[in-house]
């Protein structure tokens, strides 16, 4: 795969690059995920005088009305004001304001209540994000949150009764197997392709982010820019992944294509709905492919396993005794045969939750029956959304500083912006994640109820932040209009 990826330019399909956050408050209910019990296989498979061929036409009529076409608006931010606010803020008009920038992708309707699973990177950047469905019907769609480590988001438009599609088990897909891809390749809506299972468990090395899982299943089903976040499904209908990405030397197909299990899709989904951010576990380990050339592999004599190259100290693996050179060859009763199989046997789980680990140390199989695994900062705590507080007006996500960080900042109060969303802040002005607004119409803001209190009496017209970066003690101003 190594040597696949270094000829290939692997491309995400549409839609921008950075993570869009939830501008949105997140809904009390949760979105019920129906599994798919029929068997009842749709396609067949007829004699003719040429011989035998497949008939798709009855799994494509199923599906087809449960996928949508999304474009994704992010509008030109206009220029960072310094010096005196005031001068020319109130009134000003920037020539570049309202200009907008285009992207597209597909999603799938997952709830008939309007909910829709898309790729992260579809959605990007997003400050209007439309939805097209297969009758033509469109809607402007909110975010309920997305996690960039899997490249997946969840979106919501507001309208009931919708067609949607199961949830197939993608652990259950065979190697050769006949599957269909529905999305929107270049804006062509409802596009039906074909094809077979290739491979799964694949590792592209695409998404950028350190805690990243990928574990694909690829397929030969021709998928093109726009298909990103389409359905991959089998002969009953059924979804079993989300299409992300293609392998190709020229931005378009040429013969591989990759989509996200739904194992994983299905346990984003719920982790959104439910905490309004992903709960990852951890095992606390770093690790790699077996290699026989790898030298810190000298004496490793399998060929399948996941090799264990450090140990974090206090992790969940450290605790249950797994060490540095133990090759792991399965959780619970499932087999690591690769990095990606681990990936995705440890990310579809909460931390808290116990697995079996079963090692192979140097010849001798040790078993762990219960490695409570950890979050990213090594306990089991669940990890809610509302320890920050969002502020939908403003596109961004707010947190209050600790006096140790006030002092160290030289300052005697402020907010952090946490995140940037699609909002005012980042359409109208250049403000950066880190900022630490100090005042809001020269208002002090000590906590988030001040902010929320100067951003709520604030009429029709300009609003001015006063702040600074915590590597350069300059006070920055920006100005933005606010209508209510």
């Amino acid at each position: 795969m190594k040597g696949l990826v270094k000829l290939l330019f692997v491309a995400l399909l549409g839609g921008g690059f950075a993570l869009v956050g939830n501008y949105f408050f997140f809904p009390n209910e949760t979105v019920i995920i129906e599994k798919a019990d029929n068997k009842k296989v749709l396609a067949d498979f007829k004699d003719s005088k040429s011989g035998s061929y497949p008939n798709f036409s009855e799994t494509a009529s199923l599906v087809t009305p449960a996928v949508v076409h999304i474009r994704s608006a992010v509008r030109v931010s206009q220029r960072q004001l310094q010096g005196d606010p005031f001068r020319d803020f109130f009134g000003f008009q920037d020539p570049n304001r309202g200009q907008s920038q285009q992207s597209s992708g597909s999603g799938v309707i997952i709830n008939e209540d309007g909910y829709i699973v898309t790729n992260n990177h579809v959605i990007d950047n997003a400050d209007e994000i439309e939805v097209s469905l297969n009758d033509n019907r469109t809607y402007k769609a909110k975010v309920i949150g997305t996690d960039p480590t899997t490249d997946l988001a969840l979106i919501k438009i507001e309208e009931s009764n919708l067609p949607k599609l199961l949830f197939g088990n993608s652990d259950e897909v065979q190697v050769g197997e006949w599957v269909l891809a529905v999305g929107n390749p270049f804006n062509l809506e409802s596009t039906v392709t074909a094809g077979i299972v290739s491979a799964k468990s694949r590792n592209i090395n695409i998404l950028r982010n350190r805690t990243a899982i990928e574990s694909f299943i690829q397929t030969d089903a021709a998928v093109n820019p726009g298909n990103s976040g389409g359905a991959l499904v089998n002969l009953r209908g059924e979804l079993i992944g989300i299409n992300t990405a293609i392998a190709t030397p020229t931005g378009s197909y040429a013969g591989y294509s990759f989509a996200v299990p739904t194992r994983i899709v299905s346990k984003v989904v719920e982790d959104l709905m439910e905490y309004g951010t992903v709960q990852r576990a951890f095992l606390g380990v770093s690790i790699q492919n077996l290699d026989k050339n790898n030298p810190n592999q000298k004496g490793v004599t399998l060929n399948e396993g996941v090799f264990v190259a450090e140990v974090q100290e206090g992790g969940a693996a450290d605790r249950a005794g797994i060490q540095k050179g133990d090759v792991i060859i399965k959780i619970n009763d499932e087999e690591t045969k690769s990095v990606a199989e681990l990936q995705q046997a440890i990310g579809s789980r909460r931390p808290g939750e116990t697995v079996k680990v079963v090692i192979n140390r140097g010849g001798d199989i040790v078993t762990l029956e219960r490695v409570e695994l950890k979050n990213g900062s090594g306990n089991t705590e669940i990890v809610r959304k509302e320890k920050t507080l969002t502020v939908s007006k403003l596109g961004a996500e707010f947190e209050e500083l600790s006096q140790e960080e006030l002092e160290k900042l030289g300052i005697p109060y402020g907010i952090r912006v946490k995140k940037l969303q699609a909002g005012v802040l980042r359409s109208q002005t250049e403000i950066r994640e880190g900022f630490i607004i100090t005042k809001v119409n020269r208002n002090k803001v000590r906590t988030m109820e001040d902010l929320n209190k100067e951003i709520e009496n604030t009429q029709d017209g300009g609003v001015l932040v006063e702040g600074i970066y915590p590597d350069n003690k300059t006070t920055y101003f920006y100005g933005f209009g606010l209508n209510k």
